[in-house]
């Protein structure tokens, strides 16, 4: 029987030595054994071809957008957990090659020169993070993880129109407990003597926790140890979601709808195939497009001045970024200069290299269909950084790129939490190109909310969705 599935060519015998080929043999017989066994009841054998790349029919929590921010929640949400495998974890992310991710194309800084606490704070228990991340992040059998951390700390300028506003930051985050100095012109000049004073009347310089390192590095760094503690992975786009509607009728008599997810539909890239995931939390950590998945739950297409009706104020806004070479420039002891024009630039590698760009002014946005960079955009950046330093009055814009910010329209802060009327939707969006560097702090408080019930590291309450509701901003003076 076995030698007829076979084939007699497995029992031919070599002409050379005049033997059978065992090896033959063995190779047949283990490939037999295999498909009975796939045969057999309780495999997983089927006769329809797989799609490996589907996620999971269910997951307790997921997370929509894979960025450093959304690692970074699954990577807490695991490390919380008190069994293995106790909760269940998705991250979905739409571009499997991370080339349009808002993550790997910002400009790698960190800060703790904000002027609200909550930032300074976040900044704080992020670069702590950092400087021990081998301690938090490192897998079994695979390198330590180099951030490439440059500590050469950030540099702001203040001309005497905001000279005050400088000084009443400086004592708020002193009070704070970060390490920031006030530096008087003279004394700029003997730290920077490549820097032209003209115009500046007051600087702040970050003296530890400061500075930049590579961003694909610290997303890398979360996405694999989040996976080898068994965070599910799908690349794939929620395009919509299922959910129960539960309405209640107010004293005055008015109606409210409340939502709650029970599916998000993931759709598979390049295919018409999708897959209903049944879930018990939604994470939106979606970026720069977090306000359009809040739409897919009727988040602000509601009735006016009703809570339904107030969207997520979470739009993209494209920023770019250019590369130049200026042989005789500042340096190896180059902070990350931020000037009161709103330029700023930082060292680029060893090799003479910088990157400098700008915000445009509001009637300035550029569209944001696509990530294509307005190569005219730097002749307004350029006259700023060759007034500042000399030097860049020689340079060669040799490269450049494009990303987006998830820009919070309404204060340029964060929104940490949980939606009103979507009781199990919650948001980690909206940091308006600080995301990157409080991603390992709104990772963990975020985790804590979660599954805590409530903020215990450090309390961002005051990041929720609810001021959007009473239109009290808080608004953070120093976005760059």
């Amino acid at each position: 029987m076995i030698l007829s599935l076979l084939g007699r060519s497995a029992l031919r015998p070599n002409r050379n030595n005049n033997i059978f080929l065992n090896t033959d043999l063995e190779n047949q017989f283990k490939a037999f054994r295999e498909k009975a066994a796939d045969a057999m009841p309780g495999s997983d054998w089927t006769p329809f071809e797989k799609n490996r790349s589907l996620p999971p029919e269910r997951a307790d929590i997921v997370i929509v957008g894979g960025g450093v921010v959304g690692w970074s929640i699954a990577y807490w949400l695991k490390q919380k957990e008190m069994i293995r495998d106790g909760v269940r974890v998705l991250v979905v992310e739409r571009d499997p090659t991370y080339s349009q991710a808002s993550t790997v194309l910002s400009a790698g800084g960190i800060r703790q020169q904000f002027s609200l606490p909550e930032n300074i704070h976040l900044s704080m228990i992020s670069a702590d993070f950092m400087r021990n991340i081998n301690e938090h992040l490192s897998v079994l059998n695979e390198d330590p993880v180099d951030l490439q951390f440059n500590h050469s700390g950030y540099l702001f300028l203040a001309s005497e129109k905001v000279a005050h506003i400088m000084e009443e930051n400086y004592r708020t985050q002193r009070y704070a407990g970060a390490k920031v100095s006030l530096l008087s012109t003279t004394q700029l000049k003997e730290k920077c003597p490549w820097i032209n004073t003209d115009g500046v009347v007051l600087a702040s310089y970050g003296l530890e926790n400061e500075g930049w390192f590579d961003p694909w590095m610290l997303l890398n760094a979360f996405r694999r140890k989040a996976i080898s503690m068994g965070v599910y992975q799908c690349f794939g786009e929620v395009t919509g979601f299922r959910y129960t509607t539960n309405t209640m009728t107010t004293a005055e008599g008015d109606t409210v709808d409340f939502r709650r997810i029970k599916y998000a539909n993931v759709q598979m890239p390049n295919s018409l195939e999708y897959q209903p995931v049944e879930c018990a939390i939604v994470v939106n950590a979606a970026g720069a497009f977090s306000g359009k998945v809040a739409e897919m739950m009727g988040i602000g297409l509601g009735l006016k001045d009703t809570i339904a009706g107030i969207p997520l104020p979470v739009e993209p806004r494209k920023r770019f970024i250019y590369v130049v070479h200026c042989p005789n420039g500042p340096g190896l002891d180059t902070p990350f200069l931020v000037d009161y024009s709103g330029v700023y630039f930082r060292r680029e590698g060893l090799g003479g290299n910088y990157i400098a760009g700008m915000s445009p002014e509001e009637e300035e946005e550029p569209e944001t269909n696509n990530l294509e960079v307005d190569h005219q955009f730097f002749q307004k950046i350029w006259p700023h950084l060759a007034h500042r330093v000399p030097a860049f009055e020689c340079l060669k814009v040799t490269s450049a790129w494009a990303g987006f910010y998830d820009y919070n329209t309404f204060d340029q802060n964060g929104i940490v939490g949980m939606h009103p009327l979507v009781n199990n939707m919650f948001f980690a969006t909206g940091f308006s190109g600080h995301g990157l560097q409080h991603s390992p702090a709104v990772g963990r408080a975020m985790a804590e909310l979660i599954l805590d019930g409530g903020f215990k590291t450090l309390d961002l309450s005051a990041f929720s969705f609810k001021r959007i509701m009473t239109k009290e901003p808080m608004l953070e003076r120093n976005i760059v």
